[in-house]
């Protein structure tokens, strides 16, 4: 059963909204109060407006080089799902957690706060830090301005857990991702007189066909890395509107798309090809016809792949953690790749739960897994003792 530490953080976490649209810092207050109380020495990382902050929290000897446990704070909406039991308060039933964040990843960042007690009494020869971000869900926005502070720091950890949920598996990579937004501005007319004018919801589908036939490109011709459930890069268009009324020709037309690529290959070269297909090759078939036609290409959000070498210290101290002996990939982006890349931390991906629970209706994650995690961080203890 988890401790009872862990269960008061986590009923305390599920309790505040922080969808990200929301501000984090209910949330950050109450953690830093729980970790301060416990002896921890924090410090706060805040965005632009001041309304939401990263949280740094040190036990032990700061001068050394010692262990990041790291987790989000924001989570997905829950607008539009069908929950039978209050997301904003945990609910326990059937040996599982539930409630907004259970699983992607507030059930982790408990497991941590709850280990607050124990690292309190611990006599540490190296540091356990902890690193709560924000905005994670909208493009890992939020830890960047922490992690410019720490690649300033005298000591850097030798190490970092990222606590996505893996089913307590040590993970050590993920894809790279860009996301982006195309806005095509045709010309309005009547329909009967559709040559006349541009449509713009006919030369945004020819960008959607692009990225069909890129994703089919990568599948068939692509680098392979087995790890990968999904093993090779990928093309996705997730969202296309455009138009007002069949007999008038559509002015508008937006698409949301994205590339998950294997670090082995060039996400920005990618980028490239479509920014050349619209601009060399679709928007001067465009302005043609009307001059006033245009297109806005907009980059939504961007992180780095992860790609941990399976016998990098990192990686063989997590499997011994986890008493395992095998490593995985996962095709979902974490903010590992950015400790890594703008830190220079080592980093794997271990934490409890599913991710085919997370950002679902009745999220949950289990008591067995909590149970897991709890066993993780405390034998992480013990290695930071000796």
């Amino acid at each position: 059963m988890p401790s009872a530490a862990t269960q008061t953080a986590l009923k305390a976490l599920i309790g505040f909204d922080t969808t990200s649209r929301n501000s984090n810092l209910p949330l950050i207050d109450w953690a830093e109060d729980w970790l301060t109380r416990h002896g921890a020495i924090c410090h706060r990382v805040y965005d632009d407006t001041g309304t939401k902050a990263n949280l740094w929290a040190t036990f032990g000897p700061a001068d050394l080089p010692g262990w990041v446990l790291s987790g989000h704070t924001d989570t997905v909406p829950v607008d539009g799902q069908n929950w039978t039991v209050d997301p904003f308060q945990l609910t326990e039933r059937d040996g599982r957690f539930f409630g907004r964040g259970t699983c992607d990843m507030k059930g982790f960042v408990a497991c941590c706060l709850g280990l607050a007690p124990v690292l309190q009494q611990a006599s540490l020869t190296r540091p356990v830090h902890m690193a709560l971000s924000y905005d994670e869900e909208i493009g890992c926005i939020g830890v960047r301005g922490l992690l410019r502070e720490i690649a300033e720091f005298p000591v850097r950890p030798m190490g970092c857990i990222v606590g996505e949920p893996t089913l307590m598996q040590v993970c050590i990579g993920h894809k790279t991702k860009r996301s982006l937004r195309a806005t095509f501005t045709g010309t309005a007319g009547h329909s009967s007189r559709a040559p006349e004018f541009v449509n713009a919801v006919e030369y945004g589908a020819r960008l959607v066909v692009r990225m069909q036939e890129i994703g089919r490109r990568l599948a068939a011709e692509g680098l392979r890395d087995p790890l990968y459930d999904t093993p090779h890069s990928t093309a996705h268009v997730g969202t296309a509107h455009g138009g007002t009324a069949l007999n008038i020709v559509p002015e508008r037309f937006v698409t949301d798309f994205e590339f998950r690529v294997l670090t082995q290959e060039d996400a920005d070269a990618l980028v490239d090809e479509i920014r050349s297909y619209l601009f060399d090759e679709l928007l001067p078939q465009m302005q043609a016809t009307d001059p006033a036609a245009n297109i806005e290409l907009e980059l939504l959000a961007a992180f780095p792949g992860l790609d941990t070498a399976p016998d990098a210290p990192v990686a063989i101290t997590a499997r011994k953690l986890a008493q395992r002996n095998d490593s995985i990939k996962v095709a979902y982006g974490t903010e590992g790749g950015l400790f890594d890349e703008m830190a220079g931390i080592p980093t794997i991906i271990c934490g409890p739960g599913s991710i085919g629970e997370a950002h679902r209706a009745d999220e949950f994650v289990t008591h067995d897994q909590i149970d897991a995690c709890e066993r993780f961080l405390n034998a992480l203890v013990g290695q930071c003792r000796q």
